[in-house]
């Protein structure tokens, strides 16, 4: 969503990199160019100018003036400033005193909002919630039926007494379902209303009237993040005619510019509360304005990331998989394979590496990764039997022939995928053994040529004094033993020639440097 305006700030901070000072020429060149990305990705005009009134302002400050390095104070005011337009701080769901706590969702058709209510109710149970979806768009065709798919899915009540396709009372439906989730000891409603293909009176007294009916705690504006400008337009016109406490953006994961997310919330006051980045019921989370300003400026984001694995990954077998690669016995392919399934679970690979910092510079090589890929490495593994699972040395041409044509591939393939499962083995083993580095865990101090090394004996010096000093305390006889330590020790107790010292010097009598 945000890959030109990502791409566009990263070229403009690069070449702040080389100054030592900014001046004022170079801050204003800078500021021009955050204009102009701003613009191209959509971002409404007054927000543009108050942001980029605020950066330039900051940056001829004594904040920049002083610091060390101009170039990564000017990235840290454009993350601020980001950070404050997307809303400053992560807004949560506000629940009601007495159960059930009301959500009403309300937009244009086709933002989303049938399917956003899906996610919402599966992401709220998946926070021990008891949430109930309700199906009041009865003018849209099959709008009924398709909540009751999406409710199924992911495995939430749907209260939906109506057939809908234009017969019913919405108004009367919303009213209803606050009893019915009373009386199944629901403790969250979540309202889908009808939308409009464009703004006009009858949809805006339509979900006024289901407002002033169910007196909801939230009121979420839904908004499609790929319709630009108009996003803008339309929230306006909801805000005014029907009002909303928060704003979702849907669609995150389209090609569009994404200048949406930072015009919302500047133009109408409301923070950004959730936000969907896919197809599936899964991709969807609340909305962390720090976390995307990072993304924007290909920092990473690598808390979510983290949040992802522990929801993805279970941690006793993490555990177990950890304990086995450190104690060094045999990684299997069963074991890889179990951990590529979990993996796939945390979502596309693409989006994963997306999160990491920098990855914006190899957005090529990232979008030219192909998920089916694993698909076809997990079809090769499950073509094997237990036993060429647990020891891949067993399998040879005839078994190779024979997985290939389980797995739908060539035998290429399957040569190739033992070959690298057999170096990462390797490397596996390796690391569990320390990698024969002193100080890592299971690292066995000497390297095997150290130890031949040392069992050949000792290197003799061809300086008599040396080869003294190198026998050891056994072989030196009594006149070879150094009286004294230090300098005097490795010349044998006695001085040079001149440097003798006068006789009956006491050496506690010296005046040193700084002694009265």
């Amino acid at each position: 969503m945000f890959e030109t305006l990502s791409d566009r700030l990263t070229s403009v901070f690069s070449s702040l990199r080389s100054k030592g000072r900014l001046s004022d020429a170079d801050i204003d060149a800078t500021t021009r160019e955050i204009r102009i990305a701003l613009l191209e990705a959509d971002v409404a005009l007054p927000v543009v100018k108050a942001f980029v009134a605020q950066v330039k302002e900051r940056a001829r400050g004594s904040e920049v003036s002083q610091a060390l390095n101009p170039a990564q104070q000017v990235v840290k005011i454009v993350n601020d400033e980001l950070i404050g337009i997307l809303g400053g701080e992560t807004r949560r769901l506000r629940f009601a005193k007495t159960p059930p706590t009301v959500v009403m969702l309300a937009g244009l058709q086709g933002a989303g909002k049938t399917t956003l209510a899906g996610k919402l109710a599966r992401w709220l149970r998946e926070q021990g919630h008891a949430p109930m979806l309700v199906a009041a768009d009865l003018q849209r065709p099959n709008a009924v039926q398709q909540l009751q798919v999406v409710g199924e899915r992911a495995q939430v009540a749907v209260y939906a007494p109506e057939p809908g396709n234009g017969v019913g009372d919405p108004i009367g439906v919303a009213r209803r379902s606050i009893d019915e989730a009373r009386r199944l000891q629901h403790d969250i409603v979540i309202i889908d209303t009808a939308g409009r293909l464009g703004i006009d009176q009858e949809m805006m007294k339509q979900a006024a009237d289901i407002r002033d009916a169910v007196s909801p705690d939230e009121v979420l504006f839904v908004v499609d993040a790929m319709i630009g400008q108009d996003a803008v337009t339309t929230a306006q016109a909801f805000m005014e005619g029907v009002g909303f406490d928060g704003v979702v953006l849907t669609k995150l994961d389209g090609d569009a510019r994404g200048g949406a997310a930072l015009s919302v919330r500047h133009i109408t006051g409301r923070p950004i509360m959730f936000a969907s980045t896919g197809e599936k019921l899964e991709d969807f989370d609340a909305f962390h304005p720090d976390r995307m300003a990072s993304r924007i400026l290909d920092m990473g984001d690598i808390l979510t990331l983290i949040e992802q694995a522990q929801k993805t990954f279970d941690e006793e077998q993490a555990a177990k998989m950890a304990g086995k690669l450190t104690s060094g016995e045999n990684f299997t392919l069963e074991d890889f394979l179990e951990q590529m399934m979990m993996v796939q679970k945390m979502g596309p690979i693409k989006n994963l590496l997306g999160m990491m910092p920098g990855m914006g510079q190899m957005r090529d090589q990232i979008n030219s990764i192909d998920d089916r890929d694993l698909d076809r490495i997990a079809a090769i593994i499950r073509s094997m039997t237990p036993g060429e699972r647990q020891d891949p040395k067993i399998i040879n041409g005839s078994r190779r022939a024979r997985i290939a044509a389980g797995s739908g591939v060539t035998v290429s393939a399957v040569s190739n995928l033992i070959t690298r499962f057999f170096e990462a083995q390797k490397m596996m083993k390796r690391m569990a053994g320390g990698m024969g580095i002193p100080g890592m865990p299971g690292g066995r101090g000497k390297s095997g040529k150290a130890q031949k090394k040392a069992k050949k004996g000792r290197r003799v010096s061809g300086d008599p004094r040396k080869a003294a000093l190198g026998k050891a305390p056994a072989e030196r006889t009594e006149d070879e033993t150094p009286k004294q330590g230090g300098v005097l020790g490795n010349l044998g107790g006695k001085l040079p020639p001149g440097m003798e010292l006068p006789p009956g010097f006491d050496p506690s009598k010296l005046r040193l440097p700084g002694q009265k």
